[in-house]
């Protein structure tokens, strides 16, 4: 390298190591703080609820700030806060949210088990050297598929060729996703709640949290949000607990749940 390059190069390096600083420190790529829900003090030391549109609170007489509210006493509080919240909205475009008493819902109807996976027989030999005599490999999986009564046959690629026992386990999988994402927005506890407050205390059976509206601008959060991001808003502010990771099995299956109670309904994102 003669002096002419190696005058080259030293810019060119310099360059490189400030622009790569430059990206590692760019404001763009720390997440931003997200603004909380204050809520006014008791006079009397009382718990203070907030509501989920971040303005809306109350005090609950007799129960202390640091004590936790039984179901019964958080659902009548939460039906408050929503009373408050409508007197101070009356042309909002609300839903009808049914009572309480729904907030306690069975969960979703378990399916029956999908049938047994076919079996190979046990004299049939091998299309290739992947597979063992009398054993099941992926491409004998797949080859047997077309085989099965009634089977759905995508041509083109092997994981397009699927069968009804494949959707039965399919929809098995996402109808467990579903019900235990019913359980945790029905459970303060599984949320990690610290007064007593669950999801479904204000959106009962998931009502009126919109998921096909997402993304869209959420005012308490000063951003264009997602459906997990108000998720996590309502776990932090009015249950009181703590964020849920984006890949949380917990958040994963109340999205599953919340998405599952508005099937059918038309994708609006940005809506409001």
């Amino acid at each position: 390298m003669n002096l002419r390059m190696k005058l080259l190069v030293v810019p060119c390096a310099a360059l490189s190591f400030a622009g790569g600083v430059a990206l590692a420190t760019s404001p763009e790529s720390k997440p931003e703080p997200l603004p909380k829900h204050v809520l006014p003090a008791s006079k009397d030391g009382n718990l203070v609820l907030g509501l989920c549109d971040g303005e809306t609170s109350m005090e609950v007489p007799g129960v202390k700030d640091g004590q936790k509210l039984t179901r019964a006493q958080a659902i009548s509080a939460t039906a408050q806060l929503m009373d408050d919240w409508r007197k101070k909205n009356p042309n909002a475009n609300w839903d009808d949210v049914p009572g309480p008493v729904l907030a306690q819902a069975a969960p979703p109807s378990a399916k029956k088990n999908p049938p047994p996976a076919p079996q190979p027989n046990p004299g049939a030999k091998p299309s290739g050297n992947d597979v063992r005599q009398g054993g099941v490999g992926a491409r004998t999986g797949a080859s047997a598929v077309p085989q099965q009564q009634k089977a759905n046959v995508q041509t083109g690629h092997t994981y397009g060729a699927f069968s009804e026992r494949d959707e039965q386990v399919w929809a098995d999988s996402v109808q467990a996703t579903v019900k235990e994402g019913h359980r945790v927005f029905h459970d303060a506890e599984a949320l990690g709640g610290t007064v007593g407050v669950s999801c479904d205390m204000c959106h009962p059976d998931g009502a009126n949290t919109h998921p096909e509206t997402y993304p869209k601008y959420q005012v308490q959060l000063g951003r264009t949000a997602l459906l997990r991001d108000m998720i996590n808003w309502c776990i932090e502010n009015p249950v009181r607990g703590k964020p849920l990771a984006d890949g949380d099995p917990k958040m994963r299956a109340m999205e599953a749940y919340i998405y599952a109670q508005r099937k059918g309904v038309k994708l609006e994102y940005g809506k409001h």
